[in-house]
């Protein structure tokens, strides 16, 4: 999916102006699971300034999807059904190294030995912008989250079940944070 997004920010004269509009360059299809594809749209590090009179570079090109601490992500992900997995010719160990690939940061969280599974130290808006998907925790308990309900999670493991027939297109907002101890 190719996303338009218009960077704006205050120009070398110190106006308020575009700095860009264009597709977001971060678009991650996968071969492995058609239908499954990871925009990072933008990023912010611990010392980014708002307004600061520069030229634009997109920060975007070299980010981790997983924030830093102080750090943000924003991203769109489309999540294909599961069905799409459950396939006889899926191939998990290739899906695997194509997550790593093309996902860096993020594929690190993931747990081999449940799949799915994962937990970010990040506080993160998960915002449903098309279609139904199930958040999964770790007790087992599932919540359905359908088009335009937001889920706060604040450093919990979960994972993100498509149990229906049609792809889930959710925004997601990262915030780099510390995990309680």
């Amino acid at each position: 999916m190719k996303i338009r997004r218009v960077v704006l920010g205050v120009d070398s004269a110190g106006k308020s102006g575009v700095l860009s509009d264009a597709h977001a360059v971060r678009n991650s299809a996968f071969e492995t699971v058609p239908g499954f594809e990871a925009n990072l749209l933008w990023s912010t590090t611990a010392v980014s300034e708002a307004g600061s009179k520069s030229t634009f570079s997109d920060p975007t090109v070299e980010a981790n999807f997983l924030p830093g601490l102080g750090e943000s992500r924003l991203m769109f992900v489309t999540f294909p059904p599961d069905a799409v997995m459950m396939r006889p010719n899926f191939d998990g160990a290739a899906f695997g190294a194509e997550f790593d690939r093309l996902l860096p940061g993020l594929a690190e969280t993931f747990e081999p030995d449940a799949p799915g599974m994962h937990t970010t130290d990040s506080i993160d808006y998960d915002v449903v912008l098309d279609g139904e998907i199930t958040l999964e925790l770790d007790d087992g308990k599932e919540v359905l989250l359908k088009k335009h309900d937001v889920a706060v999670q604040q450093g919990n493991r979960h994972a993100w079940r498509n149990k229906g027939d049609k792809p889930a297109t959710m925004l997601f907002v990262l915030m780099g944070k510390q995990r309680a101890a």
